[in-house]
């Protein structure tokens, strides 16, 4: 990694700076599911409390700030952040004010009224379509209610938005303790793996992965494939596919991807045997094949036993695995088999053991062995952004250590 992105590795957290006394915004991620107007899923709310809790507890003023859906830049009342409010108090063990709006009156007015150790939060940051336009004025009139920032939204970090980025140009600007770990975890890996260093690289297409695979082929010692992208390389070997998802315009990329693994003595590895179905239904006829001939009428649907015993004895002998996407369709239960056993592995591997974002944290999360992971990523396009080697501009923003 060169010196340009190790800086991401140099970032001032919350305990660099003294907060005691001083008004502190924070930019979560509050992004929950809502069903009539009630939270079914609070993880996102409980994963910030470490930072909330430290800042809170150290004497801050906390200003919370998140944005919750596309509300395209209006207010909508379905979108508001209000009940969010209301679990940031029960979490935190003390009321949690709500302000009505972002940068007007009311937030303005409890902004100034917090004392040492309170927290409030203010309304939905993406009312104001200046939030996603990154517009100065907004992020300044947002600045003002406070002294420091601090950002914890590793979800929102590669979207340059004005609570995201735009802040960091007015007050000092700090990472929480997800932004940390993801920092320590991910930027670790990329930057001084633990060797061997291996790479399980699923999903659909190789579209959406181009740019991870070419960052990675510079870093890994092994680079695992599975999951629908499999058959594009596949065809790229001239294999019978039958009907399996194939991207036709990007077989010459994984024949150019095949040429820099063996360029770089990257070991690329592909299944050896996949279970099959007639059709997308859980409900298909299926049967297992040899990966070089998957027969016409038949579509390739996750990887075979025989695959699975290869991966789990590279991954075993690991110092660090990165893993970002599924290995089949494991939202069907009898092609979930390769992704769960996969999980089982790099769980019992010993190694440094990130999850990359996404499906893939589904799956592990399904599989029983979240527990045993080291990092499971909090960010989906962040963490692949990230993965890629880009910069992104929720951490470029903070201060350096």
């Amino acid at each position: 990694m060169d010196g340009k992105k190790m800086t991401a590795l140099n970032k001032k957290t919350v305990e660099d700076i003294a907060v005691k006394g001083k008004r502190v915004l924070v930019r979560c991620d509050f992004n929950v599911p809502l069903k009539d107007g009630a939270i079914t899923n609070d993880k996102r709310i409980a994963a910030a409390m470490p930072t909330i809790k430290y800042l809170v507890g150290e004497g801050a003023r906390v200003i919370l700030c998140s944005h919750l859906g596309r509300p395209k830049g209006e207010p909508t009342p379905e979108f508001s952040l209000a009940p969010v409010a209301v679990r940031l108090s029960e979490l935190l063990g003390q009321d949690v004010a709500f302000a009505s709006d972002v940068i007007g009156p009311d937030a303005k007015e409890k902004a100034a009224a917090l004392a040492d150790g309170q927290a409030m939060l203010i309304e939905n940051v993406r009312f104001h379509k200046e939030e996603t336009k990154n517009d100065a004025a907004f992020a300044k009139e947002l600045a003002s209610l406070a002294e420091i920032f601090v950002n914890d939204a590793f979800g929102s970090a590669h979207r340059a938005h004005a609570s995201t980025t735009g802040v960091a140009d007015y007050i000092p600007a700090v990472c929480g303790y997800l932004i940390q770990q993801e920092i320590k975890f991910m930027g670790g890996a990329l930057a001084d793996p633990k060797r061997p260093f291996a790479a399980i690289l699923g999903g659909a297409k190789v579209s959406d992965k181009i740019g991870v695979i070419q960052n990675l082929l510079d870093k890994v010692d092994f680079l695992i494939i599975g999951g629908g992208m499999a058959y594009t390389f596949y065809k790229a070997y001239g294999y019978t596919i039958g009907n399996s998802i194939c991207e036709d315009d990007k077989v010459d990329l994984a024949k150019e991807l095949i040429r820099q693994a063996a360029e770089k003595n990257v070991a690329l590895l592909l299944p050896d045997d996949n279970m099959v179905g007639d059709k997308f239904d859980p409900a298909c006829n299926d049967m297992l094949v040899d990966s070089y001939n998957i027969p016409d009428g038949w579509m390739g649907m996750d990887i075979g036993p025989k695959t699975t015993g290869k991966y789990a004895g590279v991954i075993k002998s690991a110092g660090t695995v990165i893993w970002n996407g599924p290995m089949g369709v494991f939202e069907m239960d009898k092609f979930s088999k390769g992704t769960y056993a996969i999980a089982e592995a790099v769980a019992n591997s010993g190694a440094v053991s990130i999850i990359g974002g996404g499906d893939s944290v589904a799956a592990v999360k399904n599989s029983g062995y979240s527990d045993k992971m080291s990092h499971i990523s909090t960010g989906g396009g962040a963490s692949l952004e990230f993965l890629e080697g880009k910069d992104l501009p929720g951490i470029a923003c903070l201060n350096n250590a």
